[in-house]
């Protein structure tokens, strides 16, 4: 090969500078290979990750919204002006009955409290809503006045 003979040809001296800038030529190219790619590696996991929140960020205002529209949908379990908002850490509570009672001129009733957390897609019960769901379901439920003078 003419590559060997042009080598051959050099001096020891030339030979180990040749060797020693091809080595520091190498190891540079490596460092900027090796950084684009944990750059682009960098930049895809970025990309995925901004991804990954809008996508998150359109589940939660898709559910905020269809919790606030709950009430108007004709399969709620109470009617609109029977439900309170609350958000947290349950979405609604419902006097069944009482609004329609109180508007005929009788006297006032309930049929029943509702305590409704809205929920959308897969969604699951936080461990507080389901604390609560417990709570109501075994019955500690009570009503309390409290008064300041």
């Amino acid at each position: 090969f003419i590559m060997f003979d042009f080598i051959n040809a050099l001096s020891k001296t030339q030979q180990i500078l040749i060797f020693f800038a091809s080595s520091i030529l190498f190891f540079i190219l490596g460092k900027i290979i090796g950084s684009l790619l944990e750059k682009a590696k960098i930049t895809k996991k970025i990309q995925t990750e901004r991804n990954d929140a809008v996508k998150r960020s359109r589940a939660v205002i898709g559910g905020q919204v269809t919790e606030q529209l709950a009430p108007l949908f004709p399969d709620f379990p109470a009617r609109y002006d029977e439900v309170k908002f609350i958000g947290k850490p349950v979405d609604f509570i419902a006097f069944k009955g009482l609004e329609e009672s109180c508007d005929n001129g009788e006297k006032c009733h309930v049929d029943e409290v509702l305590f409704i957390e809205v929920k959308t897609g897969n969604s699951a019960l936080s461990t507080r809503e389901r604390a609560i769901k417990q709570a109501v379901d075994e019955g500690r439920v009570r009503y309390v006045l409290w008064r300041k003078d």
